[in-house]
């Protein structure tokens, strides 16, 4: 097969296109290099340095592909609140561009890689995929409104769709320097450093991590697997729910180090509690993730001391500046 990838400098999208080539399939994607790295891409994919908003691009580089996958993102859920502009473009105005693409091409099948943003705060966790999404930040907002157009627009022109839901991804290739995301990464990077973790809020917010591996075995799947046609599914283990405080006691753990949390205010329409539910990948298709938290935290932090400790880049422009802004952000203390 043929297969597209967007966002392919990127974490999720280049370990997707790995394990697509050594299956034997043609991989072809894009990446502006926004949030991606070119050491990230394998020699073996015919790569685009192109940005998923030029429809007339995507046009011509999607031609005969058999398969879509969508991973390219501005995946920025808490910075999405004052960057919203930048975050929501990039996120819905993108898909807009591939998709319609995608279905002048007569592409097969589109996967979308969307977010558990798009269930909100529900009344029950783990999150289902019968739930109906309450986004409540503008990334989720978009996410979900992309998801929704897919559908439609699938559905309309006879495109097979297949949504994943995949979160918290961890694991090599992760932009560790990266001040907006990755709350894992930021701490290995600081702590690499001789700083102390920094937490929003009270640190009792609950998360469920994946690491990539886990997101990847399923992911492949839905290439061709008759069963993920036209289905949401959530991918990523959901039995080791953690706090926040309790990721930061993890990771000084593994390296042997202690130092004093450094905390901050809650960040606005942060979910609280937020985890999905696997029950259904595991019915469809046997799905039993392979890793256990500590073991993946472990891999992130070898692949750091690997390539380096490294500064903060703060690459994203804060669009809204006001009393709600994150001091972390607005004075650069990462």
């Amino acid at each position: 097969m043929r297969i597209f990838i967007s966002g392919v400098a990127g974490f999720l999208g280049s370990h997707l296109a790995d394990r697509f080539i050594e299956q034997g399939h043609e991989v072809v994607g894009c990446d502006n290099l926004l949030g991606g790295d070119m050491d990230n891409i394998n020699p073996r994919v015919e790569f685009y340095s192109y940005d998923c908003k030029h429809r007339n691009s995507m046009l011509k580089i999607t031609k005969d592909c058999d398969v879509i996958y969508h991973c390219a993102a501005t995946a920025y859920e808490g910075l999405s609140v004052f960057s919203p502009h930048f975050i929501t473009e990039n996120i819905f105005q993108i898909t807009m561009s591939l998709l319609s693409a995608a279905i002048s091409n007569k592409v097969k099948r589109f996967v979308l890689c969307s977010s558990m943003a798009r269930y909100g705060t529900q009344d029950e966790v783990p999150f289902r995929e019968t739930m109906i999404p309450k986004p409540q930040d503008p990334y989720g907002i978009a996410k979900y409104a992309a998801e929704l157009e897919l559908i439609n627009l699938c559905e309309t022109h006879g495109i097979e769709w297949v949504i994943a839901v995949p979160h918290n991804i961890i694991g090599p290739r992760q932009r560790y320097y990266d001040p907006y995301r990755n709350v894992a990464s930021i701490m290995i990077n600081r702590l690499l450093q001789g700083k102390p973790p920094i937490i929003y809020g009270d640190g009792t917010q609950k998360r469920c991590f994946s690491f990539i591996q886990d997101d990847i075995d399923i992911l492949e799947k839905f290439a061709t697997d008759p069963r993920a046609k036209n289905e949401i599914f959530n991918i990523g283990p959901d039995d080791e729910f953690i706090t926040i405080n309790e990721l930061a006691d993890m990771l000084m753990d593994l390296l042997g180090i202690k130092k004093d949390v450094i905390y901050y205010p809650d960040r606005p329409q942060e979910v609280k509690l937020a985890n999905c539910s696997c029950d259904k990948v595991r019915r469809v298709f046997g799905y039993e993730p392979k890793y256990k938290l500590r073991e993946g935290l472990k891999d992130m932090i070898y692949a750091i001391q690997k390539k380096g400790t490294r500064p903060f880049q703060y690459h994203i422009d804060l669009e809204i500046d006001n009393e709600l802004t994150p001091i972390t952000w607005k004075e650069q203390v990462f």
